[in-house]
């Protein structure tokens, strides 16, 4: 799959924290059977690769590694299963690794600098981030006029309310988000109910 198939599978990209492996197939098949298959695991736990290996094994999930900062998190994402790659910044050695591995890559991106030196590197697509606190949707309109080959998911401070704004920019493919998965034990009831909520998201 490239970059763009994973951004188009769904409007919405859930973004998991995840402490507990134990969690991590019950959300992955709640979220699944609502509609929304691309799933990124942040790195912010240590229990993270082991919620990708398991996520993987959910029949439909596309999982991916979030907050991948450097080459050793490539390779340990790439290694546990991830079939795509996220991080909150764009540097040349992260993005070298990334493009090296030939696994979907979605480089953060905040400002015009950071979208051309992408574009240098023949990346497309990137992650806008933080989206709400970076000025939010004037700031990405403004953004993406003169940058027009890129193509954006924005993630940061966007809720259930305010997805659909951003997704009917025509540059953004999908957002990500937070709030399909609450924190704490899951309610895969709850989850599943938001999940197919933001499946239905118009774009």
């Amino acid at each position: 799959m490239t970059v763009e198939d994973i951004m188009t599978l769904a409007p919405v990209i859930p973004v998991l924290v995840i402490h507990d492996v134990a969690h991590a197939r019950p959300i992955a098949e709640a979220l699944v059977e609502g509609g929304l298959p691309a799933l990124e695991v942040t790195l912010r736990t240590p229990a993270a690769l082991d919620v990708i290996r398991e996520m993987s094994k959910v029949e439909g999930a596309v999982v991916g590694a979030g907050t991948v900062l450097n080459p050793d998190d490539v390779k340990a994402s790439v290694d546990a299963g991830a079939r795509f790659l996220v991080s909150p910044g764009l540097t040349e050695p992260l993005a070298n690794a990334a493009i090296a591995s030939c696994v979907p890559f979605l480089p953060g991106t905040a400002n015009a600098g950071d979208v051309m030196r992408g574009l240098d590197m023949g990346l497309t697509h990137f992650k806008f981030f933080p989206a709400t606190a970076n000025g939010g949707i004037p700031a990405l309109k403004a953004l993406a006029a003169p940058l027009f080959k890129a193509r954006f998911c924005p993630t940061g401070g966007i809720t259930e309310q305010t997805a659909a704004d951003w997704l009917a920019l025509d540059a953004v493919l999908c957002v990500g988000g937070s709030w399909v998965v609450p924190a704490g034990a899951p309610d895969v009831a709850e989850i599943r109910k938001r999940a197919a909520a933001a499946a239905l998201l118009p774009r």
